[in-house]
């Protein structure tokens, strides 16, 4: 496989606190990969520099040969990479289709101007990401509620939005940051099978998840950190019965137990 992305030896700090330390690791072209660790790992703050949020301290990242540390979310995103949120970065006085509509704004041309005095290119270029807009709406399972302001959605219809929003920029990286977070079973399931449909599509994914048999059922590699640094690296397999990642999970005395 090509590779994709590759973070090399990746540092940040906040003042005195290493939430990364040289962290490594390829990202290869239409695979899924899950990022996994305890609570303040510093999985998400992988995920924010890796799409611009901010810079590492020390490394760099390269993607499809290009290096792109040292860009705005803006031009990272404009390469080819897009993400959700942990904590929901939703509008909630737009309906479903105008946040869609938000997430086409890279692939876009027509000015401000242009939009606000309705010139004939920016009415034509309104309908197409109308259009397409659509398309991600009906793949995530919302067009009966396109019309509705998120506001009034639940939050496994705010996920799905979400996803929808990040699918708009026609990403070739998409960064899933605990996409199932606060779902049932059932939303879980749908945003499973979701995955698989998105990667079947050839886009390449990239997962921050809690949710163990998510991430195990899904992922053909699974990078793993604790404390900032990472300990493992492998296929789910070799994840589940590395010693470190137990230990990091429930302790050393938890694995003295297991090992008696």
């Amino acid at each position: 496989m090509n590779i994709l992305l590759e973070a090399k030896n990746i540092t940040k700090s906040f003042g005195g606190v290493v939430a990364n330390k040289d962290v490594s690791f390829k990202i290869e072209e239409g695979s899924i990969v899950g990022l996994i660790g305890p609570n303040g790992a510093g999985k998400s703050t992988m995920f924010n520099i890796l799409s611009g949020v901010f810079p590492p301290t020390s490394g760099r990242i390269d993607f499809e040969g290009n290096r792109i540390d040292t860009l705005s979310s803006y031009k990272i995103c404009k390469f080819g990479i897009s993400r959700t949120f942990q904590n929901l970065q939703i509008f909630n006085n737009m309906t479903v289709l105008e946040n869609v509509m938000v997430g086409h704004h890279s692939k876009t041309f027509s000015g401000m101007l242009a939009a606000a005095l309705r010139f004939p290119n920016a009415l034509r270029e309104e309908k197409i990401i109308c259009e397409a807009a659509m398309e991600q709406i009906k793949l995530v399972g919302l067009e009966d509620v396109y019309d509705v302001n998120a506001e009034g959605l639940p939050l496994g219809k705010l996920r799905l939005l979400e996803l929808a929003r990040a699918l708009a920029s026609e990403p070739k990286l998409l960064l899933l940051d605990e996409i199932a977070a606060g779902l049932n079973d059932r939303e879980t399931l749908k945003i499973n099978k979701l995955i698989n449909q998105i990667r079947q599509k050839g886009m390449t994914i990239f997962v921050v998840e809690h949710d163990m048999n998510l991430v195990m059922g899904i992922c053909d590699k699974i990078i793993v950190l604790d404390q900032g640094v990472k300990i493992a690296e492998g296929t789910p397999k070799e994840i589940q019965n590395d010693e470190k990642v137990v230990e990091a999970y429930l302790g050393s005395d938890a694995i003295d137990e297991l090992v008696r």
